[in-house]
């Protein structure tokens, strides 16, 4: 009776904080970008990006900014400081505004004055007025005055401390205040020098020592930051593959990077049969002709896919498809609820002894290491069978929740490795594999993730943190704008989580845990992942496998700067670094490189 009482108990709290959360989440509007100051875009559609009229400022108040496009000789005559200077003053405004709002719910109260491409307004963050605190900040100037002098010049002084630099975003090179070379960037960002240095070139008329400069040989001039952590381990009959895609900035279809490699390999290795699950496609050709390899050789090839309607996507898969015979898509007839669901597995059955599973989509952005993303080869019959039967399920037409619970162990061993294999919607792979596994987690959770909206993982998160499990996550930039996102409350938690700075997305669904286990696969941690979509994930027991995928989450984590611990970063912006040049839509909103916004 009483373990009953308190199981009530418990479930009474669990709910009351989730729901707290819902409400807070759904209060007020966010910011989600911070141009000066004194101007914002606040999400007053709640789409997650920022449209015509959404852009707010604060009325009768100046101050300096980092922006090297706006024109600021009038305040910088005005109080008699030099560029340089003008910018380091900007740089610590800059950052007031973005610790105080961006990312943040705020409520608004409209005024009824606004300029041509703007909206006047105050802002409230929780009970704090937003022109209050930046009148008390020592960043404010009104009617030519500043509101407090003596922390002006205290802010001028912690930034000089910081060695700012102006970061050529396209380059890739970094330069002094007053450099030619970078006042003239058009695409820039200014962060501290020490920041700067981890992975960026210096510029080498004003950095480097200007009198050598001129007789440095090109093969002795500094050169961008190329380290990249090793891409494959091997380990009994197991092939573990991973991206390094801080140094694949453009996507492409060349057959280059690993993954595309070993996925021709596999494919001309076959001998009799190759089924694959495909959610996405993007026409590569040493992939398609490694597949028409093993056409004409007679090997068996069947597919099930997503339907796609995007375009391209949809004609690129289309025309593929083309040339299959033996294909079966998820679409139920007559029934948009389950045709909403998706079939998002990746993965290949090849001679019912080979698989190939993994996060990465079967396209452009996945086979060049555009995406961060991991794969996994492994050499079983027994593993392969048990997929199989999954395959079949789907080829037979029936997908998603039409699908039923898979007989025998879902237990394999290769080598010394043990393997769980999950697949949704049946398993409920998050409640009753994953959560347990971070409930018994002692030493270190780390997450590279896409998304992170499952509440009950969530919670065993911020459990095993306040238990001292040490908890990291890398969540992919586009992810913090989903209505769903968890981010928020593991963030207030006390959980580091950063938000990823580059063009390629963190698209990897997995989990590190106690050098001791790896989970990866197609599934989100999310609630259509594990209830709604076709997906697979294996929990993975090898201890050399765990440790070689832990150094490449440190080596990531070390890559993006701390900044993003507390700021989340517009996925197709000079923030984001090789996003304004890649070709891609990162951000989802139609909008490419330098139509969007975020690049302008």
């Amino acid at each position: 009776m009483k373990k009953k009482f308190l199981r009530i108990i418990y479930i009474t709290i669990l709910f009351a904080f989730f729901a707290g959360f819902e409400i807070y989440k759904n209060s007020g509007t966010r910011v989600i970008e911070v141009f000066s100051p004194t101007q914002f875009a606040v999400d007053l559609n709640s789409n997650g990006v920022y449209d015509e009229g959404e852009k707010i400022c604060i009325q009768g108040v100046e101050t300096f900014t980092s922006d090297l496009k706006v024109n600021q000789n009038e305040l910088m005559n005005k109080f008699k400081l030099s560029q340089p200077d003008a910018i380091n003053a900007g740089y610590m405004a800059d950052e007031f505004a973005k610790d105080t709002l961006l990312g943040k719910r705020v409520k608004i109260n409209f005024k009824q004055e606004r300029s041509t491409d703007c909206r006047y307004a105050e802002i409230f963050a929780g009970d704090l007025n937003y022109t209050e605190e930046l009148l008390k900040s020592g960043n404010a100037i009104i009617d030519g005055k500043l509101t407090e002098p003596e922390l002006f010049n205290n802010n001028l002084q912690e930034a000089k401390t910081l060695n700012l630099v102006i970061l050529n975003r396209k380059s890739g090179k970094f330069h002094k205040l007053n450099c030619k070379y970078g006042v003239k960037t058009s695409d820039f960002l200014i962060l501290p020098m020490k920041e700067a240095e981890l992975q960026f070139e210096k510029c080498k008329y004003c950095i480097v020592n200007p009198e050598k400069s001129q007789k440095l040989k090109e093969k002795e001039a500094p050169t961008l930051d190329k380290s990249t952590y090793l891409e494959i381990k091997e380990i009994n009959g197991i092939k573990f593959l991973l991206s390094d895609y801080t140094n694949h900035l453009t996507p492409d279809t060349k057959c280059i990077h690993p993954f595309c490699k070993e996925t021709v390999n596999l494919i001309d290795s076959t001998t009799s049969t190759l089924d694959m699950a495909v959610y996405e496609w993007s026409r590569i050709p040493d992939i398609e002709n490694a597949i028409e390899r093993a056409r004409k050789r007679g090997v068996q090839i069947r597919i099930v896919y997503e339907v796609k309607d995007e375009q391209p996507i949809r004609e690129e898969m289309d025309n593929f498809l083309s040339t299959i015979n033996n294909k079966k898509s998820d679409k139920i007839e007559d029934n948009k609820k389950l045709t909403s669901m998706l079939m998002h597995n990746k993965f290949i059955i090849s001679d019912k002894k080979r698989l190939m599973t993994g996060s990465m989509n079967f396209s452009r952005t996945g086979f060049s290491g555009f995406n961060a993303n991991n794969v996994v080869i492994i050499d079983s019959p027994a593993l392969s069978e048990y997929y199989t039967k999954e395959f079949e399920q789907m080829f037979s037409g029936k997908f998603h929740t039409f699908k039923t619970l898979l007989d025998g162990e879902n237990t394999f061993t290769v080598g010394t490795t043990k393997i769980n294999a999950y697949f949704s919607p049946q398993d409920k792979t998050v409640e009753k594999a994953l959560v347990p596994l971070v409930e018994k987690a002692k030493s270190y959770v780390y997450l590279p993730v896409f998304v992170i909206t499952h509440k009950k993982l969530t919670q065993a998160l911020i459990d095993a943190k306040n238990r001292g499990v040490d908890v990291k996550i890398i969540l992919d930039a586009t992810s913090v704008r989903s209505n769903h996102t968890t981010h928020e409350i593991l963030r207030e938690a006390g959980i580091p989580l950063k938000t990823e700075n580059f063009a390629g997305k963190v698209h990897n669904k997995s989990m590190i845990i106690d050098d001791k286990y790896v989970i990866t696969g197609s599934m989100n941690f999310s609630n259509s992942g594990e209830n709604r979509n076709d997906e697979n994930c294996l929990v993975i027991e090898n201890s050399e496998l765990a440790k070689f995928y832990k150094g490449w989450f440190e080596f990531i984590w070390k890559k993006i700067p701390d900044i993003y611990l507390k700021h989340s970063v517009r996925p197709e912006s000079k923030y984001s670094i090789g996003s304004c040049y890649d070709g891609v839509d990162n951000d989802f909103d139609g909008k490419v490189d330098f139509n969007d916004d975020g690049c302008k």
